[in-house]
């Protein structure tokens, strides 16, 4: 979208710190390289090939998500979001082919030419078969971005182009079960009887069989609420400043505390911990606790003022700290809360300051407004060497246009 000039270029995204290999473009796929694959073990190529390569940058995919999201929740009443960039959608009301096609060409337009990012539609009766349509619009340039699956004749020719592996909720293991037993495509598979995908693949398999053989049984519901949420990450060296460590632990607090909330939810239990290297040849002290909260809490403030009491307490001069963390248990419904009647804190209030401050970071981009212990700009506690500007979510690197 910003970088028109990486277009049909090898384009790779790496994991924290720089790590491992967790997103590629086709031009990197061609090549060979796996998911996941060590970003030092693939120097040679980079050189060879001019393979581009980004830090992660999950403000501004998850921006462009929630934008996308929104377009097509004007579509339905009933959109499911499967992850970050897939999506599910009920449309029903469209009688005929005709229509359902149409309609995603017109909301793959609007997207295109109002965000920037080309969608590729599968339409189907179940949402595996959709699956497989969004995999032949995805690749085949013909579809122009929206393939159907409105006939038989139309499922059994797409399923037998589908690598059993390939399959939505497969699995490797259910794929070397299957190919075991002479089943090499998608549609081996459902050709096959009901009673042997259910006695070989159990529930899971067999929901998959049904689902290729066009009967819907992947019910569309909401996501269920958490039951923990974890933030944690590995430091690109040892932190031996206390203060940094707290503005590190500080913002993973918030970000989890900002999670709970978008759930409606609060927790009752909160685990800090901090710990150096476990490569280091002598036992290190460590940071770690759990705080039970008298109320359950979904406050950044409150969470934050135990989370710095416990790392105050147990920090330990000279120790790396390499790795740290929360989280957050305990997890229930924010609504109905029976109150303490030991409770000092005035909640009412803290709940009216912290709706506020989440509607203003909401308008104007994350942590337009945070606490003070919050990380500061410029520390460099992670490998991000490579990141791309937060285009969209940041004031300070949106676009300058020179005319």
């Amino acid at each position: 979208m910003f970088r028109p000039d990486l277009r049909d270029k090898p384009v790779v995204v790496l994991s924290g710190n720089d790590g491992c290999v967790v997103a590629r473009s086709n031009e990197v796929k061609r090549l060979g390289i796996k998911m996941g694959v060590p970003f030092y073990q693939i120097q040679n190529e980079v050189r060879q090939y001019g393979i581009v390569h980004f830090s992660s940058n999950f403000s501004l995919y998850g921006d462009l998500s929630s934008r996308i999201m929104r377009i097509l929740s004007h579509y339905t009443d009933d959109l499911m979001q499967y992850s970050i960039d897939e999506a599910f959608l009920d449309l029903s009301h469209l009688t005929t082919s005709e229509e359902l096609v149409s309609t995603c060409r017109a909301i793959r337009r609007e997207i295109l030419r109002g965000i920037g990012v080309p969608l590729s539609f599968g339409i189907a009766p179940t949402k595996t078969l959709c699956k497989v349509a969004a995999d032949y619009a995805k690749h085949y340039d013909g579809y122009h971005g929206v393939c159907i699956i409105d006939s038989d004749d139309k499922r059994r020719k797409a399923l037998s182009g589908i690598p059993i592996g390939d399959v939505w909720g497969i699995g490797r293991q259910n794929s070397a079960k299957l190919t075991r037993s002479g089943i090499r495509t998608a549609l081996d598979f459902a050709d096959h009887s009901e009673m042997f995908a259910r006695n070989l693949l159990h529930k899971t398999g067999w929901e998959t069989w049904r689902e290729l053989n066009a009967n819907p049984c992947i019910i569309t519901r909401e996501q269920p609420m958490k039951q923990s949420i974890t933030y944690s990450r590995t430091f690109k060296h040892g932190v031996k400043d206390r203060a940094l460590l707290e503005q590190a632990m500080g913002e993973f607090c918030a970000n989890a505390a900002l999670k709970l909330r978008k759930q409606h939810s609060v927790c009752r239990q909160m685990v800090v911990f901090a710990h150096a290297s476990r490569f280091n040849n002598e036992p290190q002290p460590f940071i770690s606790d759990t705080v039970t909260f008298l109320q359950p809490t979904a406050n950044t403030s409150e969470m934050l003022e135990r989370l710095l009491y416990v790392v105050r307490i147990q920090w330990r001069e000279g120790v790396a700290y390499k790795r740290a963390g929360v989280i957050l248990m305990g997890i229930e419904p924010a609504a109905g809360q029976q109150q303490s009647l030991f409770d000092e804190r005035d909640r009412e209030r803290d709940n009216r300051l912290q709706t506020a401050i989440d509607k203003v970071n909401a308008h104007f981009g994350r942590n337009t407004i945070k606490q003070a212990v919050y990380m500061q700009q410029g520390e460099k506690l992670f490998e991000t060497g490579q990141k791309s500007p937060e285009y969209t979510t940041n004031f300070r690197e949106i676009m300058t246009l020179h005319v």
